[in-house]
């Protein structure tokens, strides 16, 4: 179904992150990408911030102004799919990843350095429209360890283990628009 990446760092420190290409084809990319713009996308709030880029969470919503999770609107049919393939790629099962999120990231539009919150476990993610690189860094003595990843279109990632817990990730503003699909399951924490 997909095709699995070899070990694209050669660094041991980011052995549990998990990349493969061509999760969906070309024309279910195009499918995808036409629904995430049918959907009413609301710019990203941290606080009193407003980002550049633009969001809808279903299943489950962190509200980062007072800190919790709650229910949302559920995962639309058209991203089931989608949720089976990342599961089948994770190694779990669809209703593991109870929540998505899908995101637009207009030209100018990025995601600065984060870990998700610890309320969410597994993270896996399908990059759609643009090639990008995700950036990962943990402090060190000193200062950062520093690796990256490319994200081709229609890639997937798995972040689980050392590189969802102990790195940080982040994807820097593009000059072009960029789509994604993030599939997350609940922590014991949650």
């Amino acid at each position: 179904m997909f095709a699995a990446q070899s070990d694209l760092f050669d660094r041991p420190g980011l052995a549990s992150l998990g990349l493969a290409s061509a999760i969906v084809t070309p024309n279910e990319e195009r499918a995808l990408i036409a629904s995430i713009d049918g959907v009413e996308l609301s710019p990203f709030r941290f606080h009193e911030w407003f980002g550049k880029r633009l969001t809808a969470s279903y299943g489950w919503r962190y509200d980062f102004d007072t800190g919790r999770l709650g229910r949302t609107y559920p995962i639309p049919d058209w991203l089931l799919p989608l949720r089976d393939r990342a599961a089948e790629f994770a190694q779990l099962t669809p209703d593991d990843l109870v929540q998505a999120l899908v995101i637009r990231y207009d030209p100018g539009a990025g995601i600065g350095w984060h870990r998700d919150r610890p309320t969410f476990e597994h993270v896996i993610g399908v990059s759609l429209g643009a090639p990008a690189t995700m950036r990962f860094r943990r402090r060190r003595p000193g200062g950062f360890e520093r690796a990256s990843a490319l994200l081709p279109p229609r890639s997937i990632y798995h972040l689980a283990g050392e590189v969802r817990h102990e790195w940080e990730h982040s994807i820097a503003e593009m000059e072009v628009t960029r789509w994604s699909i993030t599939f997350r399951s609940l922590s014991k924490k949650a």
